[in-house]
């Protein structure tokens, strides 16, 4: 079906048509292939960057514009310029609305009305009476002339207007419809086809292109997964697991539990200092001060107040930490 249809329709255009396709198409898509893969690459490239690097800054610069410029606005809107504006529209409508509304009813009103009355009686009768005995009949001649005068200059306009146009169409029209028709339209018929056929031959060859950038770039796609992908994941997984795993259980480990035991004897020896050193400051309190449930230790802490004030009470601060 498709050949009988190319056929046919080769069978039906021109031998122009038929000379030009081929050549044609050969010189686009030898043009065409290279700026095709470049086009394709500079397109994988761009997608990259525009989802690695370019919606993050974006998307960062956002934020930082918002906080640098709309934030402080709004806040320098909501709590200055809206209060500052309340406060000087209640100011202009106590200053200047309230005195304009009294001066308006009691002192412009009343004078408006006067001059109102005034200007009817001296402007607007005297007006009147020039425009219906004056200015009417003299308005009546003028048109009257004028509509002479107009019937006239149509007259003439009309006669000069046939003849630019008989003129015009003899000098100018005729000739210019005679090179159209017998010049400008078979030349505007090749050029038309040609160009149709520099453009189907354009479309084929991006076409073709597509496909041939779309085969290097696989290509390219399974010669770095073969090249580098999949030797750096057969050295992961046959190399560097195994080493991994026997450097975690032959030293990892083992470091691990020696620090962990190191840490628990440390911790035992500080704990059983502290129980030595609180007995002995214990003792050493007694010895100094008396045993707090005797008397006798009562006068000795009320005489010696002033020298084991602080001492206690830093005893008690230790004491209430622990």
């Amino acid at each position: 079906m498709d050949l009988e249809k190319s056929r046919e329709r080769q069978a039906g255009e021109g031998c122009l048509v038929v000379a030009l396709r081929m050549p044609v198409r050969i010189v686009a898509l030898v043009l065409v292939v290279p700026v095709r893969m470049v086009w394709d690459a500079l397109v994988v490239v761009g997608r990259f960057l525009h989802d690695r690097v370019l919606r993050p800054v974006g998307r960062a610069l956002a934020w930082v514009g918002r906080a640098v410029f709309v934030w402080p606005f709004v806040a320098l809107w909501r709590w200055v310029l809206v209060p500052l504006g309340v406060a000087l529209r209640w100011l202009g409508t106590v200053l200047v609305v309230v005195p304009a509304g009294w001066l308006y009813r009691r002192v412009l009103t009343p004078v408006g009305h006067a001059l109102a009355w005034l200007g009817h009686r001296l402007l607007v009768v005297p007006s009147v009476w020039l425009y219906r005995w004056v200015l009417t009949p003299v308005g009546h001649a003028l048109a009257w002339c004028g509509r002479g005068l107009y019937a006239l200059a149509s007259l003439l306009v009309a006669g000069i207007a046939t003849a630019l146009y008989w003129t015009a169409r003899v000098l100018l029209v005729w000739p210019a419809y005679a090179v159209w028709r017998w010049v400008l339209a078979p030349v505007g018929r090749v050029l038309a086809v040609v160009a149709r056929e520099v453009g189907a031959a354009l479309g084929h060859a991006w076409r073709v292109a597509g496909y041939v950038s779309l085969a290097v770039g696989r290509a390219i796609a399974a010669f770095f997964r073969w090249t580098v992908v999949e030797p750096a994941r057969w050295v992961h997984r046959t190399v560097l697991t195994p080493v991994g795993h026997a450097v975690r259980d032959a030293v990892l480990r083992p470091v691990a539990q020696a620090a962990r035991g190191v840490g628990r004897l440390t911790r035992d020896t500080l704990r059983g200092a502290r129980v030595t050193v609180r007995q002995v400051r214990q003792d050493v309190r007694r010895a100094l001060l008396g045993d707090p449930k005797t008397p006798g230790g009562q006068g000795n802490r009320e005489v010696k107040g002033s020298v084991g004030a602080s001492d206690g009470r830093d005893d008690r601060i230790l004491l209430t930490k622990r």
